[in-house]
């Protein structure tokens, strides 16, 4: 099957990303673009149009009013997704050789970021769930532990990056962490690819946005969180922490010099949808319509895990001795596509279109997993990663990453130093990261995961010869 005759034939339930739902929920003023001749909006950095390094023209003025709207001193639209947003803010905020201090839960683009900018990831290890396999949020006390034992490493610390919420939903008390990286005299740059429309502020029992709480840099993904079409993202800054130059030098050193044209229009369309009146009423319409979805769900007791972000919806497998990944194939072949398939769950993405009378059908469908499932009532629990709490690589991530390497059975791996990361995606969370050492203990950790993820985790890894 040819890729067009696949992208213009899927017609699932679609609970995954991108939230705009297969464009049932894009921004009223770019579906109208896209209903224009095909390819009139195929346009270069004109000098009316501009881009988003130019200081003048259409982008310029649209990312200055985004900037203002959201009560934020800059931003930049971005084509390259969050990952090319966050990776610019890391090259912005440290020198190579400099450190970043940063959670394992962290994405790979971080770390890829420090492999091409000779940076230091000081790598913190978060709380675990263990009846579902997740990592999770932490607290103040949480983080003033971990400073103390990141100053015993003696790296130059240049910045802390933090992740929320997380890929299934989770929050944090944004507030107090921000404040205790501030107290150090750090910028914070958060991972909010998952949280853009959280700055809509649309009901006072929902997370507030970093921004809120004075972070100084923050990466929206406009398609994962927000309206937008796949790759278009966000980068705002705030405060006198980060210097601009610094980041528009390594914004244009990591995204095209031909941005779409596009892209950037739904940039400018998704976040307007965010915190304009008649997107706000939408926004609000979708998190009561989940909310109702979920309490059917529950009343119906389909096992969902509580999260902060009514848009997620976390199937518990695990409960019932069951895989994400093996349930997830289950519900495709009902034409129900979920988003994150993993070990202990099964995360569905409800996004911003409507899923009205999806419920009954989720609840049948779900049944009739367990019937015809070898299911348990014992929850299974999973073994938590042996991280320390606070670890840097034995040998620099970029060097590690450039040496010459073989390719060795990962039961024989241990005592050698990796060349590359092991990364189940998605989730995109490194299990290993260029220039650890692979000790027993990790070894160990790392066969169980295969067993869990044998779709996604190597029996192999590379390493330094």
């Amino acid at each position: 099957m040819g890729l067009i005759t696949l992208l213009s034939g899927n017609r699932s339930e679609n609970l995954f990303l991108p939230a705009h739902g297969r464009g049932n929920a894009l921004p009223r003023k770019l579906r109208k673009l896209l209903n224009m001749r095909p390819g009139v909006w195929d346009l270069p950095e004109l000098f009316e149009i501009g881009g988003p390094l130019i200081a003048e023209g259409a982008i310029a003025e649209s990312q200055k009013c985004s900037a203002c709207k959201v009560g934020v001193d800059r931003c930049w639209y971005g084509v390259n997704g969050a990952t090319g947003l966050l990776q610019s803010s890391l090259l912005a905020l440290a020198r190579p050789g400099q450190a970043v201090l940063m959670p394992r839960n962290i994405h790979k683009s971080c770390i890829q970021a420090c492999l091409f900018g000779g940076l230091i990831p000081i790598l913190f290890d978060v709380p675990f769930l263990s009846d579902r396999g997740h990592a999770f949020v932490f607290d103040r006390r949480w983080l003033e532990i971990v400073f103390k034992k990141a100053k015993e490493l003696d790296e130059d610390i240049a910045a802390v990056v933090l992740v929320n919420p997380t890929y299934q939903g989770y929050s944090a008390d944004m507030e107090s962490l921000i404040k205790e990286i501030h107290s150090h005299s750090l910028p914070v740059l958060v991972d909010e690819a998952h949280g853009a429309y959280l700055i809509s502020q649309i009901r006072g029992d929902l997370p507030k946005s970093a921004l809120s709480f004075g972070a100084d840099l923050v990466v929206h993904s406009l398609h994962k969180s927000a309206p937008g079409l796949v790759q278009s993202s966000v980068l705002w800054s705030q405060g006198d922490k980060v210097d601009p130059f610094k980041i528009e030098r390594s914004i244009e050193l990591l995204q095209t010099s031909s941005p779409s044209a596009l892209l950037l229009a739904s940039c400018e369309s998704s976040i307007n949808e965010l915190i304009e009146s008649k997107g706000q009423k939408k926004l609000i319409s979708r998190i009561e319509e989940a909310e109702s979805f979920s309490e059917f769900l529950i009343s119906h007791e389909v096992p969902l895990l509580k999260n902060t972000d009514p848009l997620r919806i976390i199937l518990h497998t695990s409960k019932f001795g069951l895989s994400g990944i093996e349930v997830d194939k289950k519900f495709i072949k009902k034409r129900v596509i979920g988003e994150l398939p993993e070990p202990g769950t099964l995360t569905f993405c409800l996004g911003f279109s409507s899923h009205r009378g999806l419920d009954k059908r989720f609840v049948s469908i779900w049944n009739e997993v367990l019937k015809s499932s070898l299911a348990q009532q014992k929850c299974f629990v999973f073994t938590r990663p042996p991280f320390e709490l606070v670890s840097k690589p034995y040998k620099p991530c970029s060097l590690s990453w450039g040496s010459n390497f073989e390719k060795v059975k990962l039961k024989d791996s241990i005592g050698r130093i990796s060349v590359e990361m092991v990364c189940p995606y998605p989730p995109g969370i490194p299990l290993l990261v260029p220039g650890e050492i692979l000790d027993e203990a990790r070894v160990d950790w790392l066969m169980e995961q295969r067993s869990l993820w044998p779709e996604q985790i190597p029996d192999f890894v590379r390493v330094i010869c």
